[in-house]
């Protein structure tokens, strides 16, 4: 019988905590430090959620004769990266509430001096009113981690992996929040002086960051409601990120590579227009992406290492935990 808990996928699981606690604490410092609140009641229901998934995921994995690392990873892995999206969301307000400079000129700069036309990037989509179905749906797929990515992986019995990308997520998604307070930005949009109809082509995720930033910015909005929250990160783009993060994670499920190359290659091509993003910022995102990659897996290297120890080795065999009929990889 393989032992649950002295598997690598369960230290990277346990490790994945500590990023969701250093983050509950940030949210909780600015929270304090600054003139924002959260509406109680609008976290009842979300956190209560990732509470239950987490609850059920540690007593399937501590209650003898059980230890099915399916139902530990799904529910456990949901829970981390529902809990990371719900507190680096409010944190991404505080952090726009800085108000440093708006560098939406410079970035528009460095998209010319790449020559980067965004304008008739956005042209191309708009005149054929036919692809812009296609790129809305692309720019939703960020919500693909919550149930599809663990749910696939466990699948593919591709346990470790799924820890590795959920710290590698967290990674991205708290680099993306900290860069944006220096790099902050409206989009393109109103940068570049154009005009749509909104009956052919609605940039939702624009239109978002237009309503709130300028209210975080200025002091209007203090009050945050967990389920009214929105994406306000312009540079580096999140969904440029995800869809780097997407792809490496899903690749990993053979099956999987059609659906992760088709969907995250939509939703590359749809953060210029959805998000108003500038190419820098696709870049950039991208970049993060890869070097939270190459931290999460030399993260999961190192505690695999420390596992190795003959005094972690002793320690495991005092907390036994049996996996009925599942393959789960050993800490060796």
């Amino acid at each position: 019988m393989t032992q649950l808990r002295a598997s690598a996928e369960w230290r990277l699981f346990c490790c994945n905590w500590i990023p969701i606690a250093a983050m509950g604490l940030t949210l909780a410092l600015g929270l304090a430090l600054t003139g924002f609140s959260i509406k109680p009641e609008s976290m009842l229901l979300p956190f209560g959620a990732a509470t239950l998934y987490a609850g059920i995921a540690f007593n399937n994995a501590y209650k003898p004769h059980k230890g099915d690392p399916m139902v530990v990873f799904v529910l456990g892995s949901t829970a981390q990266v529902l809990l990371i999206t719900l507190l680096m969301t409010p944190i991404s307000y505080v952090a726009a509430s800085a108000a440093l400079p708006m560098t939406d000129a410079h970035l528009d700069y460095l998209d010319q001096a790449l020559g980067l036309d965004w304008r008739g990037y956005f042209e191309f989509f708009y005149r054929r009113p036919q692809l812009v179905p296609g790129l809305a749906l692309g720019y939703r797929m960020i919500v693909l981690p919550v149930f599809a990515i663990p749910l696939a992986l466990a699948l593919g019995r591709r346990y470790r992996r799924l820890q590795e990308f959920t710290l590698a997520f967290a990674l991205a998604l708290a680099a993306t929040t900290v860069i944006s307070i220096f790099v902050p930005a409206l989009g393109t949009y109103d940068q570049l002086g154009i005009k749509y109809d909104p009956s052919v082509l609605a940039p939702g995720g624009y239109l978002d960051t237009v309503h709130d930033l300028p209210l975080v910015r200025d002091g209007s909005l203090r009050e945050l409601d967990i389920g009214r929250l929105v994406g306000i990160v312009t540079f580096p783009s999140f969904h440029a990120a995800a869809a780097v993060l997407y792809v490496w994670v899903l690749w990993s499920v053979w099956w999987m590579r059609p659906f992760a190359l088709i969907a995250n290659g939509a939703m590359l091509l749809a953060t210029p227009i959805g998000g108003g993003h500038y190419f820098v910022d696709v870049i950039a995102g991208m970049a993060v992406a890869v070097v939270a990659i190459v931290a999460a897996l030399r993260i999961s290297e190192w505690l695999l290492q420390q596992a190795a120890s003959p005094a972690a080795a002793a320690a495991e065999v005092l907390a036994p935990v049996a996996v009925a009929g599942e393959a789960v990889e050993p800490a060796k």
